[in-house]
């Protein structure tokens, strides 16, 4: 059969480094780029496993990436 190539996908590495946002309270992680400059986080994936990690760090040719922790917690009204 046909082998898919992997295709190496570009970012800005100047401007654009690559994250993953880990919330202290449920959890959830999500990989994307931070820009240097504004602090803006820009989502790209998911992350479930080691699986997806490593998917999204060979999708974009990265060696390592930077965890950045943040505040997510939903409050409920009473």
């Amino acid at each position: 059969m046909l082998k898919k190539k992997n295709k190496k996908l570009a970012f800005d590495r100047e401007n654009r480094k690559p994250v993953v946002r880990c919330s202290i309270c449920t959890g959830e992680q999500v990989a994307g780029f931070k820009d240097i400059h504004t602090g803006k986080f820009q989502d790209v994936m998911l992350i479930k496993n080691q699986k997806d990690l490593h998917c999204f760090m060979e999708m974009y040719g990265i060696d390592k990436v930077e965890k950045d922790y943040w505040r997510r917690c939903y409050q409920w009204k009473r």
